[in-house]
């Protein structure tokens, strides 16, 4: 597609508008709620034991340790510099071959994540990651589900506030088109072009074969191309049971979103067959609001809801004796996020 075509659905489709953009109307309700709970970061009580209770500058490795082993990849955390022979030393010794995945251990919106297939692709991310990052086996299940789960302190049981299915950026070749021409007939994929050629480089000049099907970004991350299909009528009671259940095994997590890979529906639903690759806390969208059916007005009710939901549960938590980060704690959150986005961005 032609640049002026892309600007135009770029400016008539909502969900690829940049985040501020979307977010002007909320900053309002976010106000609000701030002024009643006297705090602007009011949100740190809301998951006391995750680091400003998940909203920015979370550590990865510390809410994997706060999860059950069975529910997580195998994962290793590395400090930055560590030697590309120690890591894979330390990958052999854990049982993590390849593919596997790499990525950032306080991360934005998939930025700096890496599917590894080879001691060169690894020795090539230590070099390149200027930040403590994981590695953690590749989760095979086929599908991606996104679940936000909310539980008002004090109830016996919470609940599943909405979920999302996500289609990856996969190819289906035609026998005769390259990779490339395949990206620039579907503007949702040719928005991605510039970073996947970095990626693939001279690869992108392949055809694939008729009915070939090549994934060519194997998690489902919004900014990373994947399409997201609202299918929140999927909580009914088992459903959110499964959910509450494990939710709960997590301490003092009341409020965020599982990012899931799994096999079937109802396998999810059961609580089988499934691994939580990212649990997200205060700082989650509802990522269902993506959905392409949906209006930026449904976007703003949900975002509205659920910022209701943050504030209900970090009024709770704080009357408990939780605290709300200081004016001068939250500015320097800010601060920090600001430099680690900076920083992949030039990764």
């Amino acid at each position: 597609m032609k640049k002026i075509s892309l600007y135009i659905h770029k400016l008539t489709h909502w969900e690829y508008w940049s985040f501020n953009v979307v977010y002007i109307p909320m900053y309002f309700v976010w106000f609000w709620y701030s002024l009643r709970a006297r705090s602007f970061f009011f949100f740190n009580a809301s998951n006391p034991t995750i680091e400003n209770a998940g909203f920015l500058m979370e550590s990865k490795k510390k809410i994997y340790e706060m999860m059950p082993a069975r529910y997580i990849p195998k994962t290793i955390g590395f400090k930055k510099g560590t030697p590309a022979t120690e890591v894979i030393r330390a990958m052999k010794e854990s049982g993590i071959g390849y593919p596997c995945i790499a990525k950032p251990d306080i991360g934005c919106k998939g930025m700096g994540v890496q599917k590894n297939d080879t001691d060169a692709d690894i020795a090539s991310y230590v070099q390149r990651i200027n930040m403590d990052f994981l590695v953690q086996e590749f989760i095979a299940w086929p599908r991606e589900v996104g679940v936000f789960y909310c539980r008002i302190p004090g109830s016996e049981k919470g609940f599943v506030s909405g979920i999302v299915s996500k289609e990856f950026l996969i190819l289906k070749g035609d026998g005769v088109s390259t990779i490339t021409q395949l990206l620039m007939k579907d503007p949702r994929y040719h928005f991605q072009l510039g970073a996947l050629q970095k990626i693939y480089g001279e690869e992108l000049n392949t055809v694939l074969e008729k009915d070939e099907l090549k994934n060519m970004v194997p998690y489902g991350n919004h900014a990373r191309g994947a399409k997201f299909i609202d299918v929140s009528h999927w909580a009914d009671e088992q459903f959110n049971e499964t959910f509450d259940h494990i939710c709960k095994q997590v301490p003092e997590f009341y409020f965020g979103r599982l990012d899931i890979m799994y096999n079937e529906p109802e396998e999810l639903k059961a609580g089988k067959n499934f691994t939580i690759i990212e649990l997200n806390g205060a700082g989650s969208e509802p990522t269902h609001i993506y959905d392409p059916a949906h209006s930026v007005f449904f976007a703003w009710k949900e975002i509205a809801r659920h910022l209701a939901l943050l504030y209900r549960i970090s009024v709770a938590n704080h009357k408990r004796g939780f605290r709300y980060l200081t004016m001068k704690e939250g500015m320097q959150m800010f601060r920090d996020n600001k430099a680690v986005i900076a920083n992949l961005k030039n990764f």
